[in-house]
C-alpha cells in the first residue's frame, strides 16, 4: 500500500468521436439538453398552475419530469463541459455526481411502475379508481419512491467510498458511472458487485416486470371493449409508453445487472447516453405532447395570460 499513488480527481474521456466532430455535437448535445428541461419543466410548472391536474396521475408525472430534469443536469453540463476538453472531476465531485445519478435514476423506475399501476387502476377499475388512487395513497406512494432510491444511491455511495483507488484513474464514460468506477478501484470489490446485482436487480428486473404485468392487464381488459376507437386509442398510448419504459429498463438491466462480456466501450456509451440522455428528452413528448388534458391546460395558460395582458 504505501508504494501506491491514490488519485485525488478522475479523467472522463468522454464520448468516443474524432476531435472534428465536437461542435456539431456540442451543439445537438445542447439542443437536446434544452428541450429536456424545457418540456420537462413546462409539465411541471402546467401541472401546478392547472387545477385540474391535481390528480394522482398528473402528480406522479410532475415527479416523473422534475426526476427527467434532474437526471440530465447531472450529467448533460458535465458533458458538454468535457467536449470543451476539460475533462477532470475531483474525487468528490465524481462521488456527488454517481449519488444523485442513482437517485434520479432510480426515482424514475419507481415512478414508471406506480404511473402504470394508476393507469391499470383508471381502466380495469374505473368506478372504484377514486377510492383505490386516494391523495393520501398517493401522496404516500412518491414519499416512498423518494425514501427507497435515496436509501439506495446512499449504500452504493458509502459502499464505493470505502474503496481505493489507485494510478488508474481513466474513467471510459462521459460521467462516474459505478461500474467504470469498479473497474478503477485497487481493493476488493465484491460487496460492491453482489449489491448492484441483488439489489438492482429488485429495483430494476422487479418494477420492469411488474410494469409488463400491468400493461397485458390493460390490454386484456380493453379488448372486451366493441369500440374499435377506443381500443386504437389505448394501444397507441400503451405502445408508445411501453418503448420508452423498455428502453429505459433494457438499458440499465444491460448495462448493470447483465452485463455481456463483449460490451465494447462504444456500446456501453451509447446504451448509457439511452437513459441520462434520450429517455429524460423523450418523456414529455411521450407523456404530455400526446395528451389532451395537458393540451388542454396549455391553452387555457396561455389564454389567461393573453387576458392579463
Amino acid at each position: 500500500m504505501s508504494n501506491k499513488t491514490f488519485t485525488s480527481q478522475f479523467l472522463l474521456l468522454g464520448l468516443p468521436i474524432p476531435p472534428e466532430h465536437h461542435h456539431l455535437l456540442c451543439a445537438l448535445l445542447l439542443a437536446m439538453y434544452l428541450t429536456t428541461v424545457l418540456g420537462n419543466l413546462s409539465i411541471i410548472i402546467l401541472i401546478h398552475l392547472d387545477s385540474h391536474l391535481h390528480t394522482p396521475m398528473y402528480l406522479f408525472l410532475s415527479n416523473l419530469s422534475f426526476s427527467d430534469l434532474c437526471l440530465s443536469s447531472v450529467t448533460m453540463p458535465k458533458l458538454l463541459q468535457n467536449m470543451n476538453n476539460d475533462i477532470s472531476i475531483s474525487y468528490a465531485g465524481c462521488l456527488t455526481q454517481m449519488y444523485f445519478l442513482i437517485v434520479f435514476g432510480g426515482m424514475e423506475t419507481f415512478l414508471l411502475v406506480v404511473m402504470a399501476y394508476d393507469r391499470y387502476a383508471a381502466i380495469c377499475f374505473p368506478l372504484h379508481y377514486t377510492s383505490i388512487m386516494s391523495p393520501t395513497l398517493s401522496v404516500c406512494l412518491i414519499v416512498l419512491c423518494w425514501v427507497l432510491t435515496v436509501l439506495y444511491s446512499m449504500l452504493h455511495t458509502l459502499l464505493l467510498a470505502r474503496l481505493s483507488f489507485c494510478e488508474n484513474n481513466v474513467i471510459h464514460q462521459f460521467f462516474c458511472d459505478i461500474s467504470a468506477l469498479l473497474k478503477l478501484a485497487c481493493s476488493d470489490i465484491y460487496i460492491n458487485e453482489l449489491m448492484i446485482f441483488v439489489l438492482g436487480g429488485l429495483f430494476s428486473v422487479i418494477p420492469f416486470l411488474l410494469i409488463i404485468m400491468s400493461y397485458v392487464k390493460i390490454v386484456c381488459s380493453i379488448l372486451k371493449v366493441s369500440s374499435s376507437r377506443v381500443i386504437h386509442k389505448v394501444f397507441s398510448t400503451c405502445g408508445s409508453h411501453l418503448s420508452v419504459v423498455s428502453l429505459f429498463y433494457g438499458t440499465l438491466i444491460g448495462l448493470y445487472i447483465f452485463p455481456s462480456a463483449n460490451n465494447s466501450t462504444v456500446k456501453e456509451t451509447a446504451m448509457a447516453m439511452m437513459y441520462t440522455v434520450v429517455t429524460p428528452m423523450l418523456n414529455p413528448f411521450i407523456y404530455s405532447l400526446r395528451n389532451r388534458d395537458m393540451k388542454e391546460a396549455l391553452i387555457s395558460v396561455l389564454c389567461k395570460k393573453k387576458i392579463s395582458l
